[in-house]
């Protein structure tokens, strides 16, 4: 199977715009390629059951933790216009490859 290139990457602020958490804004934690999905600070949250293990300082218990969600369903938002956007790229002057918002045409890379 190919690598999917997704236009989100990791500390990116998007929202989510399908499924349960519909409407939540976020920070991108983690990204997974492979899997094209992404994993949101405070959105998808699921409870994982642990056993306890004093060997690795472990606690039991049921822990709540981010679950990834499909790289379709956020929308990156534009750090300029402050609204969800889909991304454009373009070439800079000084030659770097750059996204941009479709909106208002701002650069969302720093």
């Amino acid at each position: 199977m190919s690598q999917l290139q997704t236009p989100i990457r990791k500390n990116d602020s998007v929202v989510v715009i399908a499924g349960k958490d519909r409407g939540k804004r976020g920070r991108v934690l983690k990204v997974l390629p492979e899997r094209n999905r992404v994993v949101v600070e405070g959105v998808n949250f699921i409870k994982r059951h642990t056993k306890p293990n004093p060997s690795r300082q472990v606690k039991g218990g049921i822990m709540e933790r981010e679950a990834s969600v499909h790289a379709s369903n956020v929308q990156l938002v534009c750090p300029e216009c402050g609204k969800p956007t889909r991304i454009g790229r373009k070439l800079l002057g000084d030659g770097r490859k750059v996204r941009i918002c479709r909106k208002c045409e701002g650069v969302v890379d720093k």
